[in-house]
């Protein structure tokens, strides 16, 4: 009889998500569970899983867990809360802060972009005013903004806009944090969030099977009056806790793993947690460039803690260099669309924010570019 025993994927996983899975998050998975709409241990299980991801997401407001990846949770909340006709400011600085454009489109909306260089992150004068002249002007209903730009490797500073919504009377600020929940403070109160995406294949270190949304009063107000029906429909999540009543079947093994995942970084303590993704980010950001390898961020922009996205070595195409650093023992990820070819990613999230790890990474590159 064999016995399980849980490895990483790859000698020095550093793909930027999903991540490498902790061994004790697909211990909760490797169990047998009843029916989650039967059983009573479900729901409490549910509603405290949806209480500690709201401690890491900063917020007092609801959080909505549902089954699917990430991107569930964004096309659930653009869905639920918008219409037909309804005007949405998109803020992008890069792939995902762009696609909020062509999905809100995609739903009907009308829509302005402000897309911003993929190597910057918004935050200085210059940005902020260019974003409160188009608020001014357009007066949408809906803000959407990205928190960490995977591909690019930045972290948006979120506050100021959230301020500017509320002094301007914007209904809804809605953010993707999908690649910071759990390795870098998300503050959804404070800086006046009412939508806040996120998935558990990131910094959680959990499978990429579950995605959830923190909601603002103001946020269910629209969701209920609009009465949006389907697989990603919110309103039947609402009040959850009394009614006891899933809209369809639980996936009880995902939740469990997503709970683990979250009782970790609670554990370890969040800014502990944070301290450690700066850390092994700064380490990160300086091997690359001790060894030559040029950064993609402008060095006025904010560096992701939880990726760093770098130019490919002179002299190498993606797979050439992909296929070296495999060879060595090391899986990184390469990009999307314009930065594809061109740039390319380690991603020191969740479990792979290891100082031990990122060594090895390093060495592996320091001996891809010798070799």
């Amino acid at each position: 009889m064999s016995t399980f025993s849980p490895r990483p994927y790859a000698p020095i996983p550093m793909v930027p998500g999903p991540v490498t899975v902790h061994p004790a998050v697909i211990a909760a998975m490797c169990r047998d569970y009843g029916s989650g709409d039967i059983e009573q241990e479900f729901l409490p299980l549910y509603v405290a899983t949806g209480r500690a991801l709201a401690r890491l997401m900063g917020t007092r407001n609801d959080v909505v867990i549902m089954t699917g990846e990430g991107m569930l949770s964004l096309w659930a909340g653009l869905k639920n809360a918008l219409c037909p006709g309804d005007k949405v400011l998109s803020v992008g600085t890069g792939l995902f802060g762009n696609g909020f454009a062509a999905m809100a489109r995609a739903i009907g909306c009308e829509v302005e972009l402000l897309s911003f260089p993929a190597d910057t992150t918004i935050g200085n004068g210059e940005s902020l005013t260019c974003i409160e002249d188009a608020l001014r002007r357009f007066h949408p209903k809906m803000i959407t903004a990205v928190h960490c730009e995977t591909p690019s490797g930045t972290l948006n500073p979120l506050a100021e806009l959230g301020q500017m919504k509320e002094r301007l009377g914007i209904p809804l600020f809605c953010v993707d944090a999908v690649s910071s929940i759990g390795g870098a403070p998300v503050q959804a109160d404070a800086w006046h969030i009412d939508l806040v995406f996120g998935g558990s294949q990131k910094c959680l270190g959990a499978p990429p099977a579950m995605s959830f949304l923190s909601l603002s009063p103001a946020a269910w107000e629209h969701i209920l009056k609009n009465n949006y029906q389907g697989y990603d429909a919110l309103a039947p999540f609402h009040n959850l806790e009394k009614t006891g009543l899933p809209p369809y079947t639980p996936y009880w093994h995902g939740l469990a793993a997503l709970h683990t995942a979250v009782s970790r970084i609670l554990d370890e303590g969040p800014e502990l947690c944070f301290a450690r993704h700066r850390r092994v980010a700064a380490m990160c950001r300086q091997g690359l460039t001790d060894v030559g390898i040029t950064l993609f961020p402008k060095p006025e922009a904010v560096p992701s803690p939880t990726v760093t996205a770098a130019y490919i070595p002179e002299g190498f195409t993606w797979p050439e260099w992909n296929q070296r650093l495999r060879a060595l023992g090391l899986v990184a990820g390469g990009n999307y669309e314009d930065l594809a070819g061109k740039v390319f990613r380690l991603g020191h999230m969740g479990p792979q924010a290891d100082e031990e790890l990122m060594g090895k990474a390093l060495a592996a590159i320091r001996q891809a570019l010798e070799e």
